[in-house]
């Protein structure tokens, strides 16, 4: 397309603006062909679209982190889902890359911005999540195991649901035991209590998103990506869409189709391009079937 543009003489492009009428309109009162405003505006925001994506793919992993953790930062409540996502779904030394290049690029560290800027019950549980260094072996501890689950339980069971979030146990079995434990734990609560905590947990969005990026990272970001596509989605649930494909394409991508294609009947791929258009989708989906094709090897 670029090759074919810069070729582009006066008169070419004159003839271009004439024979695209859905896009270029006649002035009524001046001989000139100009831009219909909604299409302008909707040219702009896919080319942001695309650049935004490049960007963040070719970004260290690091700083792309660091860089979404502030920007959650700044735009409050509504972006804490974000902090949670970076903090839950990276390995430690992952994220201990994030939090050395958050104090490189903005010369404070990431746990004393959170505990700054974040003034409502989420304080306590965002500090501990992303201050926290995981152990990532395979080894667990049955009897601690069933010690969380009922402690958890409990915590559910007899406390404000609305305050579960504040809750001592809570923080600390979600922040600091390894991902390995937190999935059997669990099971054992399931297997125990005949329920599912995400169920019990109702209402508190925030802790059922920790434990989902925790323990089962496709399942959370394939409903994020459906969230992204649709329709009515926010600034915020649209982003989403380039952040899931580009920082999960070398990571899970192929779980995440797969979960998705399972829970909304669609081919990720195909869904893209049904809501995305020009490069951007181009890209995307280029990303999606790239990951595909190096998961069947």
């Amino acid at each position: 397309m670029l090759e074919i543009l810069v070729k582009w003489q006066p008169e070419d492009l004159s003839t271009f603006r004439n024979e695209t009428s859905f896009v270029f309109l006649e002035d009524e009162r001046f001989p000139f062909e100009k831009f219909e405003e909604i299409f302008l505006k909707f040219l702009k925001r896919e080319f942001k679209r695309f650049k935004d994506a490049v960007v963040q793919w070719t970004m260290h992993p690091w700083e792309r982190d660091a860089r979404m953790a502030r920007k959650a930062l700044k735009r409050g409540r509504e972006a804490y889902g974000l902090l949670i996502e970076i903090a839950c779904t990276r390995s430690s030394d992952e994220l201990l890359g994030a939090r050395r290049a958050y104090q490189s690029l903005y010369s404070e560290s990431i746990e004393e911005d959170v505990a700054s800027r974040v003034d409502g019950i989420e304080r306590q549980l965002l500090v501990a999540l992303v201050s926290s260094y995981r152990y990532d072996g395979p080894k667990t501890n049955d009897r601690a195991i069933k010690l969380d689950a009922l402690k958890l339980e409990k915590a559910i069971r007899i406390g404000d649901k609305k305050q579960l979030i504040k809750d001592e146990e809570v923080v600390r079995i979600l922040t600091t035991r390894s991902k390995i434990h937190l999935m059997a734990v669990i099971k054992c609560y399931q297997e125990t209590f005949n329920r599912d905590i995400a169920q019990d947990l109702d209402e508190e969005s925030s802790l059922k998103d920790t434990i989902y990026c925790l323990c089962s990272p496709p399942q959370y970001f394939s409903k994020t990506l459906d969230s992204a596509m649709k329709a009515n989605a926010s600034k915020n649930e649209k982003e989403a869409l380039t952040r899931v494909i580009v920082t999960r394409t070398d990571v899970d991508m192929k779980d995440i189709a797969e979960e998705y294609n399972k829970q909304y009947g669609t081919p990720l791929p195909k869904k893209i391009e049904d809501v995305a258009l020009g490069n951007y989708k181009d890209f995307l989906v280029t990303l999606v079937q790239r990951a595909l094709a190096k998961g069947s090897e």
